[in-house]
């Protein structure tokens, strides 16, 4: 046996994403390159890895053995790449962040610097909706979550870090149209995000304060979907500004003026209280202290012009 660790690396995200291409996409790779390697891989065992049906690709009982174990040895190597930076005194270790879907487009922002400065640092950040986000961070299964709601259930610390605020948005040609505001709803479907979204849960508290009907109504399960969903005229939704700065800039989106908009929340990283924060998750907490103003003057100043 003569595989490498990038052999092994590639094996296991090949069987983790069941496709050659989306493995080669995730680790920045070529498609040839993990082809190759992946039959270089093959090549030393005399027991198939992986089968080819159709268009498909499945892993053999033999190769989910494999991959078990590939899993390990990759974790033992970067146990020991830790504890070699823990020795020279680095951070080193895993920071685990749950995020609702809108907040991708704020939290980067907040880690890029902090994460330049500690190469030991391995980021793991789980982009979902804000009920699973909640979930995690009951379980304790992370360090911090991202929220622009903050829970009533539980027992928290937090740390505020920016403004988020919600406009009703549509595409050029609906920002354009005679329709009054007081007809907007009628003449146009609403586009809701899913059960258990934050913006739809503000969306749908606005929409009940002011008494609106609405006609007809699309559901779609990701801000990516909304986005596309408004830009082809299939309807108006409530959104965050974060989400669309280029789709406005662009005059693909166009914010529609009404009363009582934008809705405006706050993004809160918050942890539960109590919680023994690990090294790596207090010196973040601290570099946040120190530079959030920064941050926030830098890469959301634009936000004050709406």
């Amino acid at each position: 046996m003569n595989y490498t660790l990038n052999q092994l690396q590639i094996f296991l995200k090949v069987t983790q994403t069941k496709s050659v291409t989306k493995a080669a996409e995730e680790l920045h790779l070529t498609q040839p390159a993990v082809s190759i390697q992946l039959k270089n891989f093959q090549d030393q065992f005399d027991i198939p890895l992986t089968e080819i049906i159709g268009r498909n690709i499945y892993i053999t009982e033999f190769g989910l053995e494999i991959a078990d174990a590939a899993r390990n040895i990759l974790n033992q190597v970067q146990a020991i790449d830790f504890k070699t930076l823990a020795y020279k005194g680095q951070l080193s270790g895993k920071l685990k962040i749950s995020v609702v879907s809108t907040g991708k487009y704020v939290l980067p922002f907040f880690l890029t610097h902090f994460l330049r400065k500690h190469v030991g640092v391995e980021l793991l950040m789980d982009v979902t909706n804000k009920n699973l986000v909640l979930q995690s961070l009951e379980k304790n299964e992370v360090d911090f979550a991202l929220v622009s709601i903050l829970p009533t259930n539980l027992s928290i610390d937090k740390l505020e870090l920016l403004e988020n605020k919600l406009f009703l948005v549509g595409n050029s040609e609906t920002h354009s149209c005679k329709t009054q505001v007081k007809d907007i709803f009628k003449n146009h479907p609403l586009i809701f995000r899913e059960k258990g979204s934050g913006t739809r849960v503000v969306m749908e508290e606005y929409i009940s304060k002011k008494k609106f009907t609405i006609h007809k109504k699309l559901e779609l399960t990701t801000n990516e979907a909304v986005k596309q969903a408004l830009m082809a005229d299939l309807g108006i939704s409530i959104v965050p500004l974060i989400g669309i700065r280029n789709e406005i800039m662009n005059h693909e989106l166009n914010i529609i003026p009404m009363k009582g908009l934008p809705i405006k929340t706050t993004w809160h990283l918050i942890w539960l209280k109590g919680k023994k924060l690990s090294p790596i998750a207090n010196a973040f907490l601290k570099f946040l202290g120190e530079e959030k103003e920064n941050i926030i003057r830098e890469k959301f100043e634009w936000c004050n012009d709406f």
